[in-house]
C-alpha cells in the first residue's frame, strides 16, 4: 500500500509591503511551520525597508490581521502595514464640526432654462 507524499519541508509564501514611492511583494522560501515573522525577517524586506517597526508594525495574511506568531502556509501573502496618517473617524468629526461637506459626483452642475 502506497504511503501519502510527506509534508514538504519548505513553503513559498510571498511578503508584501507599500508606501506611496514604492511598492515590494518578495517571494521567500521558508521551512514548514515557520511564522509571519520569521518569513519577513528571511526576506530582508526590513532592509529594504527600514522605516519599518516589526515588533509594533500590523501584519496580516490576505488583508486579513494575524499576530507575527502565527504560521504561514504555502501560498499565503504576509501583508505589513503602514500606520494611519490619521484616524479616519476623527477626520470626519472634524470635517463635521466645520460644517463642511462631502459630495458625491463632479460639483455643481449648471442647470439650463427650459
Amino acid at each position: 500500500m502506497a504511503s501519502a507524499d510527506p509534508e514538504p519541508s519548505t513553503i513559498q509564501v510571498e511578503i508584501a509591503y507599500a508606501r506611496p514611492d514604492e511598492q515590494a511583494i518578495l517571494t521567500v522560501e521558508v521551512p514548514a511551520g515557520a511564522t509571519l515573522e520569521q518569513a519577513i525577517l528571511e526576506s530582508h524586506i526590513l532592509e529594504r525597508f527600514p522605516e519599518i517597526q516589526l515588533p509594533t508594525a500590523k501584519v496580516g495574511v490576505f488583508g486579513k490581521l494575524s499576530k507575527l506568531s502565527a504560521a504561514v502556509r504555502p501560498g499565503d501573502r504576509v501583508e505589513i502595514y503602514r500606520p494611519l496618517l490619521a484616524d479616519p473617524k476623527e477626520v470626519r468629526k472634524k470635517r463635521a464640526a466645520e460644517g463642511k461637506r462631502t459630495r458625491k459626483g463632479g460639483g455643481d452642475a449648471e442647470v439650463e432654462p427650459a
